[in-house]
């Protein structure tokens, strides 16, 4: 027979060790079956959290699998699995907030806020970073998701934020899904098209930043913006 998680000794419950003995004590399945809630007849809202994470291999995978897929398990089903998704969103977001410099001044600056955000997308998402005079984020926007190409990137729909709001200068930023942040052909000629777009229009590209898992690529650091 299965003992349920009430059953167990007190100090050994997932929220009452949270209460007690604070977050960090408790185990990464036991972090999440909180969020998992209950278990199934067979299992524990542990031993689902354990299985997640064998399943997965680690939390940072699961992090990045979609929803689907970990809501397809007997036990966690669609609703826990958006709790799950929402909650590993919140911290790749709180990530970001806490490494946001008060200034864009290097590539590193950037990619250090937009890594944790970006990396293990399933698709391209092509951002816009637009700056006041002191470099200081004005506003993000996102130009479009899906593969890059020039109808879809268009200087119109880039600048169009730009003009808008003032800005002094931006940063343009996507991902590459496979992981690997070297430029291909169909991303140098984006860019330079852009570039000259900026110039007449009078609001510079500071950088375009390809994202990858754990590595980027900096047009500026190449010394490609030229």
């Amino acid at each position: 027979m299965k003992y349920k998680i009430p059953s167990w000794p007190i100090q050994e419950r997932p929220r009452e060790k949270l209460l007690n003995m604070g977050a960090h004590s408790l185990t990464e399945a036991e972090l999440l079956a909180i969020l998992i809630g209950k278990g199934t007849k067979e299992k524990t809202a542990v031993d689902l959290g354990r299985e997640l994470l064998i399943k997965f291999e680690n939390l940072f995978r699961l992090s990045q699998c979609n929803p689907k897929e970990y809501g397809a398990i007997k036990g966690i089903g669609m609703a826990k699995a958006v709790i799950l998704a929402a909650a590993f969103e919140l911290a790749k977001r709180l990530q970001a907030q806490k490494q946001r410099p008060k200034r864009f001044k290097t590539p590193e600056d950037v990619a250090m806020v937009y890594l944790p955000l970006m990396r293990g997308l399933k698709k391209e998402i092509f951002k816009v970073l637009l700056l006041n005079s002191a470099n200081q984020l004005i506003k993000e926007v996102t130009v479009s998701e899906g593969t890059l190409n020039t109808s879809i990137v268009h200087p119109r729909e880039v600048f169009r934020e730009a003009i808008i709001e003032a800005a002094r200068s931006i940063i343009l930023i996507h991902n590459h899904p496979s992981g690997n942040p070297t430029p291909s052909e169909q991303d140098i000629k984006i860019t330079h098209q852009l570039i000259q777009a900026g110039e007449i229009i009078g609001i510079p590209i500071l950088d375009h930043i390809i994202l990858g898992n754990t590595e980027f690529f900096s047009f500026a650091k190449k010394g490609w913006l030229k």
